[in-house]
C-alpha cells in the first residue's frame, strides 16, 4: 500500500542526512507483519528479487530497459559516478555496518542496521536509492516499509522518470509488493 511521504520523513532515518539532495518519489508498506527482530529476513526477502530470472511482465520491462540501456549507453559509469555515490558520503560508523545481503538488478548496498538498509544504483539517467526500514505496525508488531528516492541526472533524467512512471506504478511496485509478500508468507507457512 502507497503511503504518505510523511511516514518516510517522520522517521529517525539514517538515510536522510546521506541523501538530502534527493527526490523522495515513493513510500510503500510492505505485506510483511512481524516482530522486533524479523528485520535481516526483510531485507534478505526484497533483495531476493530478480525480475530478469523468471519470466514476467516485470521481466520483460526490465529486459528492455537492460537493452536500451546498453544500446543507448545509459548505464555506462561517467567520470562523474563515483566521486557522487553515497557510499563516499558514509560516516564511518556506517561504513562499518555494512549489508549482509548484495541486491539485484545493479543495486549496490550501502548500510544495514537493526531497523534501517539502504542501497544505490548510479547511471546516466538517475541516482537512486531504495531504502528498507522496520517500522511498529501500531498493533504491538511491526511492518516493513519501502522508500525510493531519486536524483534523476538534467531534463534527460527527468523525461526518464516521468516515462517510466505508469510502468513503475501499473506494474513493477504491484508485482513486487505482491512477491515479497507472497515469500514472506510462504516462508511463515513453512516455519510452522
Amino acid at each position: 500500500m502507497k503511503l504518505p511521504k510523511s511516514e518516510h520523513f517522520s522517521r529517525p532515518w539514517r538515510i536522510h542526512e546521506l541523501a538530502r539532495d534527493f527526490r523522495l518519489e515513493d513510500v510503500w508498506a510492505l505485506p510483511t507483519p512481524g516482530g522486533p527482530d524479523d528485520f535481516p529476513r526483510l531485507v534478505r526477502t526484497a533483495t531476493s528479487f530478480e525480475a530478469r530470472r523468471r519470466p514476467s511482465l516485470v521481466g520483460l520491462l526490465f529486459a528492455i530497459r537492460l537493452g536500451l540501456g546498453r544500446v543507448l549507453g545509459w548505464d555506462r559509469p561517467s567520470k562523474d559516478d563515483t566521486r557522487q555515490r553515497l557510499r563516499e558520503r558514509l560516516p564511518g560508523e556506517l561504513r562499518a555496518r555494512p549489508s549482509t545481503v548484495s541486491p539485484a538488478l545493479g543495486f549496490d548496498p550501502l548500510f544495514q542496521l537493526h531497523d534501517e538498509w539502504a542501497a544505490e544504483i548510479v547511471n546516466r539517467t538517475v541516482h537512486g536509492v531504495i531504502h528498507l526500514g522496520w517500522v511498529p505496525d501500531g498493533e504491538g508488531g511491526y511492518r516493513g516499509q519501502m522508500a525510493i528516492l531519486v536524483k534523476p541526472k538534467g531534463l534527460f533524467g527527468e523525461a526518464y522518470m516521468l516515462a517510466i512512471s505508469p510502468f513503475r506504478y501499473l506494474i513493477v511496485y504491484p508485482r513486487m509488493l505482491e512477491r515479497i509478500g507472497q515469500q514472506w508468507f510462504s516462508y511463515s507457512a513453512d516455519r510452522s
